[in-house]
């Protein structure tokens, strides 16, 4: 029984380190699609800046 239960303890062992891995996949996921949004909002904010910008520009040389 000795040698049944270690390897009964092994694929226990497997199968939680499965969902931890899992779990940390789904998170690491979810990381990079709150970077990706977060850049996309960058990105916009940086266009808006340029327009004022060169709308304070032109009304400045006018």
């Amino acid at each position: 029984m000795g040698a049944t239960q270690t390897i009964w303890n092994a694929l226990t062992t497997i199968i939680q380190m499965e969902g931890r891995v899992n779990q940390q996949a789904q998170a690491s996921r979810d990381q990079q699609e709150k970077i990706e949004d977060l850049t996309a909002r960058v990105i916009r904010l940086e266009a808006q800046m340029d327009m004022l910008l060169i709308g304070a520009g032109a009304k400045r040389l006018r």
